[in-house]
């Protein structure tokens, strides 16, 4: 009698990493105000990268939610537009950015770049 291979199993029910850029494990405070409400949720970041972050929450956004995230690096907060794209039950969303205002995009790719090479 065959039997599956574990292993190929396990390979063909593993998603492919989408991700576009690396990520790095990397705590900074953010504030999330979900689009309608002016509730800011202030939190930390568990990952970032310059496509997008993971926050760990009790009670998470509903996927598709837009939200406005202002991240502090080092001390200089930045404001960028996101849409939640991952959700996990009494663990977290993840945020995928989507617009960035001013220098937001400049300073988070330097912030990522520093600690890339530290």
């Amino acid at each position: 009698m065959n039997s599956p291979d574990a292993k190929s199993a396990a390979a063909a029910s593993t998603k492919p990493d989408r991700r576009r850029h690396p990520r790095f494990t990397v705590q900074v405070q953010v504030e999330l105000r979900q689009e309608g409400s002016d509730v800011p949720l202030r939190i930390v970041t568990t990952d970032l990268s310059r496509g997008g972050c993971y926050v760990q929450m009790l009670t998470q956004l509903p996927l598709a939610a837009r939200v406005q995230a202002t991240l502090w690096l080092d001390a200089c907060p930045i404001v960028i537009r996101g849409v939640v794209v991952t959700r996990h039950p009494q663990f977290g969303n993840g945020i995928m950015f989507v617009e960035f205002e001013g220098q937001a995009e400049q300073l988070l790719t330097r912030y990522l770049d520093a600690i890339a090479t530290a």
